[in-house]
């Protein structure tokens, strides 16, 4: 979170209850009282310098620096630099410090590099300084290779050191480890109990995903601000534990901080990851009450919240509300439509995206190729993967992976290895496991075998093509084919992920696993489940054994089948929920085919909508229908 960072260097510079150090902004602020030449002004103040028509002075001087580090001019920055470096001030350690400083904030760090290695002199805040300019370009890796040199000089980082060193750290791909031992350096120079160093590790240890050390750093705080609690907040949204930030939420608000437009960002990505609607439409208003405006930003993470929520009719109205609609609204938007399988929707929103003159990037063209995959729309895929080039844009591998899985659902397997050879990059593993998912759905064992052995080759780790291949042999029949993979999976240790569903009632969330007699209304539940099974039977619903992948008779198989994740869940969800209510349930992995085909017909006989959110897409059942189209 970057502005947080901003917000707690002014906070820094403000206060008057910490120890006191020198940081790279205070050189700009010592001139706070003194007036800042505009940055259009600077080149007609210069050339008053030149014609002894304004004396030039380190204060002069500070303030043309001052000036363009404010309007971030490049150009009017290195008019400034050159013109100091001809005067009689050149090499005066004050102003190479704030050429330092200018230069960061100008996005050159380079030339600020160059003013520090040109230093006959530097200090602390030379350093620092450059320290933080590549912490705050998004370089921590060059901001924490000056530390080792700083130290070997004796020089003994300061608080704003350690600060912009920790905000490196929490961008770094080792970050953890790297942090760790910033934070040792920072309790060994007794920095560690300093309100913003403390507030940085707070960042630092929840960016890296550490939330017991962010945790524990949180709660040594002394002084807790708003910035320190949307770190943790958003620390806990990053990691998935929803249900964590919403109560710190909870808690912000009792010790009587108001929630940002940060905050509320961080919960809503929070609540997407849950699928928690009833929740999201909480925060959502909590958000109206306190007068936060529906911005583009906040407008594209409450979108994306409700699409992954269930509520296509929400998403719509937030999405025709947003004011200054920019890339990543049409983007979230039609994303949203690619995962309800509303193609016509999708392709018709895009055509107005390009209609409008907005400029269409990687993401876009993933989003439609999706569109494309999910509903059938051979034709038009490969004419959007065609059009990528009339945008100066070249395919990543998703966008390879994405026309793999369009053909592959299609059951065009031979053009997709096609496609595949053709590739002007190498295939990875995604594009491979795109095809044998593909030969999962149209039972082709002798593309699948081939596949999956591209796919161990390059990614032997992943638990989840080995799981593919023998639910193909297992759906085929082959079972001494299925029993080798069963036995391979068992000597590398891969085990497959055990399948959950959970639904969302009167803000408890509630979560089943196959064969669930767990639940305190289990009993009910199965009861339910049976009344349920006679009426849809009775409407000309027949269990498709091909969905049990286990060498059982028959008897077996239908009771395996009658009880998966999803129907727990649903007769759980039809036994609590008022009658007339939406359905909505979450699961891990991608729903069956034979529940696919119960929810249509309960939908009908129970005049339910119901919608099931799995790994791949959403499907809303009405009416005896589901909005994929039984095309998934």
């Amino acid at each position: 979170m970057r502005k947080p960072h901003k917000l707690l260097l002014h906070s820094l510079l403000r206060s008057r209850n910490t120890r006191p150090y020198t940081s790279p902004a205070s050189l700009t602020t010592s001139a706070a009282a003194n007036p800042v030449p505009a940055t259009s002004a600077v080149h007609s103040d210069l050339d008053l310098l030149d014609a002894g028509e304004l004396a030039p002075t380190p204060r002069v001087y500070h303030g043309f620096i001052t000036a363009c580090a404010q309007s971030k001019n490049l150009g009017d920055a290195r008019r400034v630099h050159t013109h100091l470096a001809s005067s009689r001030f050149a090499g005066d350690a004050f102003l190479d410090n704030s050429l330092i400083h200018m230069y960061c904030k100008c996005g050159s760090v380079v030339e600020a590099q160059n003013v520090f290695d040109g230093m006959r002199r530097k200090d602390m805040v030379s350093w620092t300084s450059l320290i933080a300019g590549y912490a705050q370009n998004d370089m921590p890796a060059e901001a924490i290779n000056m530390l080792p040199g700083m130290l070997k000089r004796r020089l003994k980082p300061n608080g704003f050191t350690f600060a912009s060193l920790l905000k490196a750290a929490g961008t770094y791909s080792s970050g953890s480890s790297i942090g760790g031992q910033i934070h040792a350096l920072a309790v060994k120079c007794d920095w560690h109990e300093d309100v913003y160093v403390g507030s940085a590790l707070l960042d630092m240890y929840a960016r890296c995903g550490r939330m017991d050390m962010a945790t524990a750093a949180f709660d040594k705080l002394d002084s807790k601000n708003g910035v320190s609690w949307n770190a943790l907040i958003s620390g806990f949204s990053r990691k998935g534990d929803g249900e964590t930030a919403l109560k710190v939420f909870a808690e912000m608000q009792r010790n009587g901080f108001e929630a940002t437009h940060f905050t509320y960002s961080s919960l809503f990505n929070a609540i997407a990851g849950l699928g928690a609607l009833e929740q999201g439409k909480w925060v959502h208003a909590h958000m109206i009450k306190s007068g936060q405006k529906l911005t583009a930003f906040l407008g594209n993470t409450i979108l994306d919240m409700y699409a992954k929520s269930g509520s296509m009719v929400d998403t719509k109205k937030v999405f025709d509300r947003v004011d200054n609609k920019d890339l990543v609204t049409w983007n979230s938007m039609l994303t949203a439509l690619a995962q309800y399988g509303l193609r016509q929707e999708a392709v018709a929103h895009f055509e107005e995206m390009r209609k409008s003159g907005i400029y269409l990037n990687q993401i876009s063209f993933l989003c439609i190729l999706t569109a494309c995959s999910h509903g059938g729309l051979v034709k038009e895929g490969k004419r959007y993967f065609d059009m990528m080039k009339e945008y100066n844009l070249e395919p990543e591998i998703d966008h390879y992976v994405t026309v793999v899985d369009l053909l592959g659902r299609a059951g065009l397997l031979n053009y997709a290895l096609v496609f595949i050879f053709k590739m002007p990059i190498e295939p990875t593993a995604a594009v491979w496991g795109a095809l044998l998912a593909a030969c999962r759905t149209h039972k082709n064992a002798k593309v699948g075998q081939f596949a999956a052995d591209r796919v161990f080759e390059l990614n032997p780790d992943d638990s989840g093509p080995p799981v593919l291949l023998y639910n193909i042999y297992a759906s085929t029949g082959q079972w001494d084919a299925a029993a080798r993979v069963r036995k391979m999976m068992k000597a590398t240790g891969v085990k497959k992920e055990p399948a959950c569903s959970w639904v969302e009632i009167e803000n408890s969330v509630h979560m089943f696993v196959a064969s669930d007699d767990a639940h305190p209304r289990a009993e009910e539940i199965y009861k339910m489940w049976d009344e349920i099974s006679m009426k849809i039977r009775k409407e000309g619903y027949v269990p498709d054994m091909d969905y049990v992948l286990l060498h059982v008779d028959d008897q077996e198989r239908e009771a395996n089948l009658q009880y998966h994740s999803e129907k727990i869940a649903l007769a759980f969800a039809l036994i609590q929920m008022p009658e007339g209510a939406t359905i909505r349930i979450m699961k891990n992995i991608r729903i069956c085919g034979d529940c696919h085909s119960a929810f249509r017909y309960i939908s009908e006989v129970y005049k339910r909508e119901i919608v099931v959110r799995d790994t791949n897409r959403f499907h809303h059942f009405s009416n005896g229908s589901c909005s994929c189209g039984d095309y998934w």
